[in-house]
């Protein structure tokens, strides 16, 4: 068909669609590209199967009829900064949103706010996914068309609230995520950060304008900031890469699938030291136990005492807690049952069944700790256990001492469908040594000596560890099973597929 054969409203269609894609904004676009970012739409397409987009708002333009042109509101804010649409991503549909920060710094206009309320209802009523490009500035105070005090009633943030435990929500973040930005980020289940990230409540303007000082965009919640401190799930290189871990964690809430293989599962009996006083990492179990390469591990910087992490065993999958003794010798910090019981959350709303690999001598005690309202941090995991409603299985590697570790099986060693153990774990109501030094105090009080004493600690604590061992558990049934390392995948595949397929609770995620 030749041009002067083209109806002149196609035609129309087709320039105005022209205005809209990146190539008629090279200016733009280079600026971007220089900057080492790359174009909400070049995002879009690296995330998306191909021909698959079908686009909400694409003609929108920022309300500001009155104070511009209207060509030049076509020509320089296209979509209202704000691209937004349904597409597949590896062939299952998935929502797909991008801030622009292209036009107008990727800030939150009025028109892009309407175009978020009408995606999050579309969200909500289909139940798909949602990858949000989140990066830009805030809100937007230079629109003029509509008439506005304050903003308050605009609806975005309690509609996308509102979809906790109903989609998985993933926001992606690279350069300024200020303020209703950040809130988006913040209200989501996962946030994939780039190394140049900064993430903030409040933006140098508005800090300053407060009276707090002046600071550079790169002064406020960077990532070596908002790693270690629990904000950023995964942080990632560049843009490319944290779009192929946000199509890694979207395959996790699409069910079974097939095709996996596994790693040898007979070093997994030489992992554990035989000390007890030597710590080891637990995160190459957990690799083991899985499918190959099939791990994401989840802020991981952030209490690393205990590592979170998503995988797949036998192709299903599952989310995995487990201590690590590499750091405060695996303790249950109130962080890092923060960290585990919004994990446990976020598994049971979508029906990931859950794997707790348990090595720790009990919770993080002392002054120190309780000042740091440690009775409600580490009473959050055994509330979060005794909600869940998807099966679970429970593996004590080396120690399971106290309420520590009975929040580790979710409330109680009964609690999983199945609890087993390594034959050389122990198990106790608190540490050997901590249990000899409280129940033969006035013994040991009696020993003048303290070489003899200490002597006296060491044999009673020894005595104490051999009656703990899992075998004596076992033979009093408080374990199900105390299992050979190499067959411990294999035991919780069958656990979990007598179990059958989860749905879920759908319950509302919190955002710590």
């Amino acid at each position: 068909m030749t041009d002067e054969s083209i109806r002149s409203d196609i035609a129309e269609l087709r320039r105005r669609r022209a205005l809209t894609e990146d190539a008629a904004r090279a200016e733009a676009v280079d600026k971007r590209h220089r900057s080492g970012g790359r174009t909400a739409r070049e995002n879009v397409g690296d995330l998306i199967d191909d021909g698959s987009w079908v686009e909400w708002g694409r003609y929108a333009v920022a309300a500001q009829r009155l104070r511009r042109d209207h060509d030049d509101l076509i020509a320089r804010t296209p979509a209202d900064g704000i691209v937004a649409g349904m597409a597949t991503v590896d062939a299952q549909p998935t929502a797909v949103l991008a801030y622009d920060y292209t036009v107008l710094a990727g800030t939150q206009g009025m028109r892009g706010h309407k175009k978020t309320d009408r995606m999050f209802d579309v969200i909500e009523r289909t139940g798909v996914p949602v990858v949000f490009f989140a990066e830009g500035g805030g809100g937007r105070p230079s629109d003029t068309d509509i008439p506005l005090v304050s903003a308050l009633d605009a609806e975005s943030f309690a509609l996308w609230a509102g979809l906790s435990g109903r989609a998985p929500r993933i926001s992606i973040v690279n350069g300024s995520c200020f303020a209703g930005n950040a809130v988006i980020a913040g209200c989501s289940d996962f946030i994939i950060a780039t190394e140049s990230a900064s993430i903030g409540m409040a933006g140098p303007a508005m800090i300053a304008g407060g009276g707090l000082g002046q600071f550079s965009a790169e002064e406020i919640g960077p990532v070596a900031v908002q790693g270690p401190n629990g904000v950023v799930d995964v942080v990632v290189a560049d843009e490319a890469e944290a779009v192929a871990v946000a199509r890694r964690l979207l395959s996790y809430f699409r069910g079974t699938v097939d095709g996996w293989s596994a790693e040898d599962q007979e070093p997994l009996r030489e992992v554990v030291p035989e000390s007890s006083r030597t710590a080891f990492d637990t995160l190459p179990v957990i690799t083991r136990l899985a499918d190959r390469d099939s791990v994401t591990v989840l802020r991981a910087k952030f209490a690393p005492e205990l590592i979170t992490a998503l995988a797949r065993i036998e192709g299903r999958p599952v989310g995995i807690i487990a201590n690590n003794s590499l750091h405060m010798a695996g303790t249950i910090t109130g962080a890092a049952s923060d960290k585990a019981s919004r994990f446990v959350q976020l598994c049971d709303s979508f029906g990931l069944p859950m794997i707790s690999l348990l090595d720790t001598p009990g919770y993080m005690v002392g002054p120190d700790q309780e000042a740091q309202a440690l009775v409600r941090h580490c009473s959050r995991l055994l509330i979060a256990g005794a909600a869940m409603t998807v099966p679970t299985v429970a593996v004590v590697l080396r120690r399971a001492y106290g309420l520590g570790a009975q929040a580790m099986c979710f409330g109680s060693l009964r609690a999983p469908l199945m609890t087993m153990a390594w034959p050389g774990a122990t198990l106790g109501a608190m540490g050997p040594e901590g249990a000899v030094r409280l129940a033969a105090r006035k013994e040991l009080e009696a020993i003048a000596d303290p070489a003899e004493r200490e002597s006296r600690v060491r044999a009673l604590t020894a005595a104490l560890h051999e009656s703990s061992k899992a075998f004596n558990a076992a033979e009093v049934f408080e374990l199900d099973d105390v299992v050979d390392p190499a067959d411990t995948r294999t035991a919780i595949a069958l656990v979990l597929a007598s179990a059958g397929p989860s749905r879920g609770s759908g319950r509302f995620v919190d955002a710590w």
